[in-house]
């Protein structure tokens, strides 16, 4: 085994622990600009144990979350269906993309693929394509095989542009990210554009899932809003894609078998039908189910517990085994957490973590990977390194530090 890469699993997930355990708590204390969830709480806890701050115990969470679950009324389940029902009125088929449209896609694409910037006036019109392509997807957004599964990509451009040789270009290849497209990476403008700019090229071919990272919140605290000020000068276009980003969908499910989504489950939410009921078009909650499917994480420990990052939950082997019976899966995929290997199989193989940002913040010596989904069901791991940066020397696999 290559010395530089023997690096005990355990430790480097608890190592983005410590390094992710803040990216909650930090985001409280941004100057939201457009901030809807002022006076939301948000339950802190220690990392490790299972009482949160005040004293507020799991069973305290647990009983909040299900109290919080059954008052759903019939009111608000109509109101979301008459959201819904416009959405779909108004969304626009890709049938529907005129050539003149299509030609300025092609020309932006081929703009970003040499990493250069769209106009925030560019911009502006991209994202009110997408708005009006991804308003019409659903919560739960149904994903045919055979697909390419992909976690975090951070902002690291040019990895991402090593991704698609690897897995193949799109429209060839049916391709599911499961978010976390920003913050962090040098490239988050140049990477959340390509992939947006994908979406509507080729809204059938694509399908992008919202990442606890597509947040205001989250974007003030970890480098995209400081991003666009630096390449625009100004917040507009930051606030254009957080607005685009409520519309993004929040789970996806692969042939009724395979449920993606980035974070992991939530004790307010059982079966797949109860996503399909949620508001998913506003600024991610401090607490609730929506914040759940993008926060939680698989743990060794059964049941439910408190999470070390501050938001969401851990949940065990027995949770997941009996979400994935109720609901007829095989397999629950998820990014959200750092995997030396770029995948990494838990609860006796009923979740995979799936990480897709090699040498994750430029220092952390990881491999990333995609896992293909054939008409089969079989599944394939494709691994592989960081793409070199023009001008910039390649950086050794290495075990992450400690920091933060």
């Amino acid at each position: 085994m290559d010395p530089d890469r023997d690096v005990p699993m355990e430790d480097a997930e608890r190592s983005l622990d410590d390094f992710d355990s803040m990216d909650f708590s930090m985001s409280q204390n941004a100057n939201s600009i457009n901030n809807n969830n002022n006076n939301n709480n948000n339950n802190t806890a220690s990392t490790g144990k299972r009482t949160g701050k005040g004293g507020k115990t799991l069973s305290d969470s647990l009983k909040s979350a299900t109290t919080s679950a059954n008052e759903l009324s019939e009111s608000s389940k109509l109101q979301l269906q008459l959201q819904q029902q416009q959405s779909q009125q108004q969304s626009v088929p890709q049938s529907a993309i005129d050539t003149q449209s299509v030609n300025q896609l092609d020309k932006w694409i081929e703009q970003l693929l040499k990493c250069e910037p769209l106009s925030e006036a560019d911009v502006k019109k991209l994202c009110e394509m997408a708005v009006d392509v991804l308003q019409g997807e659903e919560n739960v957004q149904p994903v045919s095989v055979p697909v390419t599964i992909c976690g975090d990509v951070h902002g690291q451009f040019h990895d991402l542009m090593e991704l698609f040789k690897i897995g193949g270009p799109c429209p060839d290849t049916n391709y599911l990210f499961m978010g976390d497209y920003v913050d962090r990476g040098y490239y988050s403008v140049e990477t959340v554009s390509y992939l947006v700019c994908m979406k509507v090229r080729f809204p059938n071919r694509i399908t992008i899932l919202r990442g606890n990272h597509e947040s205001r919140q989250i974007t003030q605290v970890y480098g995209f809003y400081d991003e666009c000020l630096r390449k625009y000068g100004s917040a507009t276009v930051w606030k254009v894609f957080t607005d685009l980003f409520d519309y993004f969908p929040i789970t996806a499910l692969v042939d009724n078998k395979v449920f993606c989504l980035h974070g992991g489950l939530s004790p307010m939410i059982e079966t797949i039908d109860q996503v399909r009921e949620l508001n998913r078009i506003q600024e991610v909650p401090h607490e609730g189910p929506m914040c759940d499917l993008l926060w939680s994480d698989p743990d060794d420990r059964g049941g439910w517990g408190i999470s070390p990052r501050g938001a969401g939950f851990t949940f065990g082997q027995d949770i997941s085994e009996q979400f994935n019976h109720t609901n007829d899966l095989s397999l629950i995929a998820r990014a959200h957490q750092l995997v030396m290997e770029g995948f990494s199989w838990s609860h006796q193989e009923n979740v995979v973590t799936i990480f897709s940002a090699p040498n994750y913040c430029y220092r952390c010596g990881n491999q990333a990977a995609i896992m293909e989904v054939d008409e089969q069901h079989n599944r394939q791991f494709l691994q592989y390194d960081p793409s070199v940066r023009p001008g910039e020397p390649t950086v050794t696999r290495k075990t992450p530090d400690y920091f933060l």
